[in-house]
């Protein structure tokens, strides 16, 4: 049995579509908690064998993107207990899968869970070199070596970002060990070409080399701008109409699907 938790609360607001397409993806139990229910200890994330932060802006992205509920996450609660980011490490180390949709890819790069968790903090996430909020839809192109169980089998997707800091930064030697050990799963492309782009407005946010996603070395730590739960139908697509070749079920749906599948195999 493969139980999922979706966390939701000061300020997340994809719960409901994300809760939505692990049901369609197989889960056979996904609840959607409170943070506060979290923090105050009613449950513990080791109850789970996979967590979900959806999108949204946690406690208004005060102090930047996510940084405000990183700082409540590493923290030890009152009572004694966990800080959770101690709970999230034990569910992946016991095999567990955790992913970050937008501000919650913000906030597992700020807990230092991506790309090297463990290690500190490595990269950021920052405002668009557009300046501006960027709600579109993206082409982007799988890396077949990366280790991602996420993306196992996928070569190619279409998905929206809404977000104004997803910008990633980097050190020159940490971008340079990323990509030795294929960590960056997704790059942003140009609708008709396969490499990598950082050209406006197909990578909408400026991020080096196209990246648009990262994951640990195991593959079971997965942090991606673009939001897979708002593609899950075909009417998603904003050119539905005129594409009719569009498969019934959207793309990113199986993002979710490679996850279960993991899980239970």
């Amino acid at each position: 049995m493969v139980r999922v938790l979706v966390l939701t609360g000061n300020g997340t607001n994809c719960e409901y579509e994300t809760s939505h397409v692990l049901k369609l993806a197989g889960a056979d139990q996904v609840d959607v908690r409170m943070v506060w229910e979290l923090l105050d200890g009613v449950f513990s994330m080791e109850d789970y064998d996979m967590i979900v932060f959806p999108g949204g802006f946690m406690d208004g992205d005060h102090l930047g993107s996510a940084r405000a509920t990183a700082h409540r996450f590493t923290h030890a609660r009152p009572g004694g207990q966990r800080p959770v980011v101690e709970q999230i490490m034990t569910v992946h180390e016991r095999g567990g899968l955790v992913i970050g949709i937008c501000n919650g890819f913000q906030l597992l790069v700020k807990l230092g869970l991506l790309p090297w968790p463990g290690q500190g903090q490595k990269v950021t996430l920052t405002h668009n070199l557009s300046g501006r909020f960027e709600d579109r839809w993206v082409h982007l192109a799988v890396d077949k070596n990366s280790p991602c169980v996420f993306t196992r089998g996928l070569e190619r997707l279409e998905l929206p970002v809404r977000h104004g800091e997803g910008r990633l930064v980097f050190a020159p030697e940490v971008l340079e060990a990323v990509n030795a050990a294929h960590l960056a799963p997704l790059r942003y492309v140009h609708p008709d070409q396969s490499q990598p782009t950082e050209e406006y407005p197909h990578n909408p946010n400026g991020s080096p080399q196209g990246i648009a996603a990262l994951t640990d070395p195991t593959g079971r730590i997965f942090g991606l701008m673009p939001h897979p739960e708002a593609f899950t139908h075909r009417t998603n697509h904003p050119r539905w109409t005129r594409l009719p070749e569009l498969p019934e079920e959207g793309v990113g749906v199986q993002i979710f699907r490679n996850a279960i599948q993991y899980l239970k195999g």
